[in-house]
């Protein structure tokens, strides 16, 4: 009776031990699956790589029991509340956003969205692509002919031929999709050509040249000081750069390596050959910050230069006397050019401004009063470290 009681006894602390090394073990598992769950939701792309593609996890239990309910549960992000799920992938960059839309036909769907795709665009591209961009966008898909099926595996070499462009290290692991993994079959769909990731893909990528503003062009040519003009661009993401086209009248001109900080995306839907009406003659006044449309001759596109409102010749400049506001006349002013330089004042009627100018001086267009301190500083910063001749 005495030797019964030892072994059950025995039996009882040998059950208890397991038990507690399995929860260890399941614990564990879980960690190692959920990191973003005890990190705030910061989940790394290469957590996705290693967690891809989501496998059963099994975890050995001290009955037979355990171990046929164990064999039939399956943990995986798809598993997460919705909540949690939509704060990892919001979190994720655009490459790791592209690497999980490989992985199934549920995250193709979730990380092709535009909801995702939308924060993205607006932070890398918002400063540079305006209303004419988005106009050529919708032209450039309506050239194709046939959308690009991006998840068909006919055509997935091309998608990770585009992917790898913004994120090289993804094209050494496969995205052929693991349906046994998922739990469901993957249907091939079609990343729609006017979707936000398309458009990221295409300007990520240079495959869709775009139109915006460049300042100071031709690598700031003195010609070219204080002003910004259209032209087509494309983005190399090797180099951090862009490339320029610029239609001048006669010969097309290129300009390479152009950084962020010298583009812009067009202030007005002004076509460059058009001349803009300007809103704000009327209150301009002495000190006021523009910009002119200027053009060498009418076949020419106009560009935009900068410079300020000043006095007229009557007038001494003294606030307590000035009367420049109320006069017909504005004077504006281009101090980038010294005193005896033709080029250093015009003036326009505030009444009834249109282009004014001759084949000697170029044809001064619309006006733009600047508001903004950023457009202002901006101006600033490009001063050149001389006067102009």
């Amino acid at each position: 009776m005495f030797l019964l009681l030892i072994s059950c006894f025995s039996v009882i602390l040998l059950s208890k031990s397991l038990s507690s090394k399995t929860h260890q073990r399941i614990v564990h598992c879980k960690w190692r699956l959920f990191p973003p769950l005890f990190q705030k939701c910061k989940l790394g792309i290469s957590s996705f790589i290693q967690i891809t593609p989501l496998k059963k996890m099994k975890t050995k239990l001290g009955s037979s029991e355990n171990q046929k309910e164990d064999h039939n549960t399956s943990l995986s992000l798809l598993d997460l509340p919705e909540l949690t799920l939509e704060c990892i992938l919001d979190r994720l960059s655009p490459a790791g956003l592209c690497a999980m839309a490989g992985v199934c036909s549920s995250f193709r769907d979730r990380c092709t969205s535009d909801h995702l795709w939308g924060k993205h665009m607006e932070q890398k591209w918002g400063k540079v692509i305006g209303d004419s961009a988005y106009r050529e966008w919708q032209w450039h898909i309506a050239s194709k002919m046939k959308p690009r099926n991006l998840m068909d595996r006919s055509n997935q070499k091309s998608f990770i031929g585009s992917v790898s462009k913004i994120c090289p290290f993804l094209c050494r692991f496969s995205f052929k999709p693991r349906a046994e993994n998922c739990g469901n079959q993957l249907k091939k769909s079609d990343l729609p050509v006017d979707s936000i990731m398309a458009r990221y893909l295409a300007l990520e990528t240079g495959e869709f040249w775009f139109p915006a503003q460049v300042y100071n062009r031709e690598n700031g040519h003195a010609g070219f000081m204080l002003s910004c003009y259209d032209a087509k661009l494309s983005y190399d993401s090797k180099t951090d750069t862009f490339q320029a086209r610029y239609s001048p009248h006669g010969r097309r001109t290129t300009e390479e390596n152009i950084s962020w900080d010298r583009l812009r995306a067009p202030p007005v839907d002004t076509c460059s050959y058009d001349l803009h009406i300007s809103d704000s003659l009327v209150d301009l006044k002495p000190g006021d910050h523009i910009e002119i449309q200027w053009r060498k001759t009418k076949e020419f596109p106009y560009g935009w230069w900068y410079g300020v409102v000043g006095h007229m010749e009557s007038c001494d400049g003294n606030e307590n006397h000035c009367r420049c506001q109320y006069t017909d006349t504005v004077m504006l002013e281009f101090k980038q050019y010294p005193a005896s330089s033709r080029w250093q004042k015009t003036a326009i009627n505030r009444k009834d401004h249109r282009e004014v100018g001759n084949e000697a001086d170029g044809f001064y267009g619309g006006i733009r009063k600047l508001y903004k301190e950023e457009e202002i500083s901006m101006w600033k910063r490009l001063w050149p470290n001389q006067v102009l001749e």
